[in-house]
């Protein structure tokens, strides 16, 4: 198997939405991007099914060193291997990629977080920085569209963790910040017993409302000579709100149940948002 392949089969494995998005790329930019979700994947199932803490960091730090070996070495995990030629032709600075495994270590040291200030951090490493990376993969004429990207990946990790409240409840972690809890009278139990209340429920709709604030905001900062090659965002964004719209139809019961989109609605959206940013 080749690094490209292992990638490809990674990407596909997860069922992501971002999948649905590399479809309409050309092949040197999709090969790119899911060279990168893969790599975002691999760390990630570092944290996630490592039940044992020493052992999860210190793969990350092995993925620290194979991340520099991109940039100066001979890397070992296919992974890696398939983005040697990418991060040159596509200008991907190696910081980012650490920053990402910064990310995902911040779940091994916190599994709760005092207020929005502190989570921001959190979505800016897992997610906006996923999110320049991929504007310089796709390509952009103004540095407006970075704005842009971090602001949309702040959208997304939101998004994702409204999603997954009792999911990651089940594995002891609460991302909706402290304070916020308090100013709605929600208790950490209610969330890691899945016990829905009525302030649990507009403590939710506090959280869908940042996450559309997000959104919004990130599109207003897209110029519009950048919109064109910017459209693999402008999918994902468009699978992530029809999702977050689904949550919120569905009553928030995201303690008890995770709402996704089929395979079949997702790839109409992809096919709908690449037709109408083509002009």
């Amino acid at each position: 198997m080749t690094p490209d392949q292992y990638c490809q089969d990674k990407a596909a494995a997860s069922g992501s939405s971002f999948y649905y998005s590399f479809m309409f790329l050309p092949r040197d930019k999709r090969r790119a991007i899911t060279a990168l979700y893969a790599f975002c994947r691999e760390v990630d199932d570092v944290v996630d099914e490592c039940s044992d803490t020493g052992v999860a960091r210190t793969t990350l730090n092995w993925w620290r060193s194979e991340t520099a070996a991109i940039y100066g070495g001979t890397p070992q995990h296919p992974v890696c291997q398939a983005l040697v030629p990418l991060v040159k032709q596509f200008n991907l600075p190696q910081e980012h990629l650490l920053e990402i495994i910064d990310g995902m270590e911040m779940d091994l040291d916190q599994h709760s977080y005092p207020d929005f200030k502190s989570l921001q951090l959190y979505c800016y490493r897992v997610a906006s920085v996923v999110g320049l990376l991929a504007a310089e993969i796709f390509g952009y004429t103004d540095r407006k569209t970075l704005k842009y990207a971090h602001d949309l990946g702040i959208a997304f990790q939101l998004t994702n963790i409204i999603r997954d409240v009792g999911e990651d409840a089940r594995r002891g972690r609460i991302y909706l910040p402290q304070d916020e809890l308090q100013q709605f009278g929600v208790t950490s139990n209610d969330i890691l017993n899945a016990h829905e209340t009525e302030e649990f429920r507009k403590l939710m709709q506090f959280q869908v409302d940042r996450a559309q604030r997000f959104y919004q905001q990130a599109f207003e900062q897209l110029p519009a000579i950048d919109r064109k090659a910017q459209r693999t965002g402008l999918i994902m964004a468009a699978i992530y709100r029809a999702t977050l719209d689904a949550i919120v139809a569905s009553g928030c019961h995201v303690l008890k149940e995770r709402v996704s989109l089929t395979p079949v609605r997702k790839l109409w959206l992809a096919y709908k948002t690449w037709w109408q940013n083509s002009k």
